[in-house]
């Protein structure tokens, strides 16, 4: 009787613990591979007569696989979110996770492309992309494969050993972009990367960017001021207000790829976040502007 007493408080020990345990797996935020999360970030800069409030409380998702475009006048902290999120910047507060890590200092799993394309002038397009694989760990056979495979990827064959003073403002753009993607990052941190460019030339990499996303579908997370550009890259679309930067609104685009400008859901959607920028009547001009220009394409 006593054998049997004592198997039953053992059994009802082993019930309670992963009663304990399966409660507290559920109190855990589940988080995929890859994915992206940031909770409750703040950022704040010191300035005589007191701290200059960035960013407040954000809150973000980023799935696996995902592109997400963040748009937001000049001064919203856009480029300052993502900056925290390269880990360029330690100084903050709240949590950001990739692949349920915690930021901590820039890593190989997030490469960033900035506005400027900031190519060596003194190496060529295989010298400057191979810069990035310096502590990737590949011996040189696999170095030479990954830099070949990446300029093929952005459409720069032919051009391995071009100088930069060589190459045009988009073809430079193109090596910056194959040079964050080269380590096989698990997210591209894009900030910017068109706005230097001219509108031809920044619409056809547009579409190039677009291509390289459904080829690779490594998480692509783009910041810009540019709406038209974040709704025809950007599964979401997330809007931010400045004083301090804030997340407004996310916006959903469920539209197939490749996008067309002038689908009627695609004009809409466009300017369906415009309106969050400016007053109605002036947002009403805009977008006719806009479809004007569209007609005469």
């Amino acid at each position: 009787m006593s054998e049997l007493l004592s198997r039953a408080q053992e059994s009802i020990k082993r019930s309670g613990k992963q009663s304990t345990q399966q409660s507290a797996q559920q109190n855990v935020e589940p988080q995929r591979a890859n994915d992206l999360q940031i909770r409750h970030v703040s950022k704040n800069y010191a300035q005589p007569g007191g701290n200059l409030e960035v960013l407040a409380d954000i809150d973000l998702d980023v799935a696996a696989g995902e592109f997400v475009s963040v748009v937001g006048a000049s001064g919203c902290g856009k480029s300052t979110l993502l900056r925290l999120i390269a880990g360029l910047d330690a100084e903050f507060d709240g949590t950001i996770r990739l692949d349920g890590q915690t930021v901590a200092g820039t890593s190989l799993a997030r490469g960033i492309v900035f506005q400027e394309h900031r190519l060596f002038p003194w190496l060529n397009v295989e010298q400057n992309i191979g810069v990035a694989l310096r502590n990737s760990g590949l011996d040189a056979a696999q170095k030479r494969r990954a830099i070949a495979e990446h300029i093929e990827l952005v459409g720069l064959v032919g051009f391995e050993h071009a100088y930069a003073h060589q190459l045009s403002g988009g073809m430079a753009q193109r090596v910056a972009i194959a040079r964050g993607l080269v380590n096989r990052p698990s997210v591209l941190l894009l900030d910017e990367p068109f706005g230097a460019l001219d509108a031809l030339t920044r619409s056809r990499l547009q579409g190039e960017l677009q291509r390289i996303w459904a080829q690779e579908r490594i998480t692509m997370v783009l910041v810009t001021h540019d709406v038209e550009e974040a709704v025809f890259l950007g599964d979401r679309v997330v809007v931010m207000q400045p004083r301090p930067g804030r997340v407004k609104r996310v916006v959903d685009v469920p539209m197939a790829r490749p996008r067309n400008r002038s689908d009627p859901e695609f004009i809409r959607i466009r300017d369906d976040v415009l309106r969050e920028f400016a007053e109605p009547g002036l947002v009403n001009r805009a977008a006719l502007l806009l479809n004007r220009s569209e007609k005469n394409r």
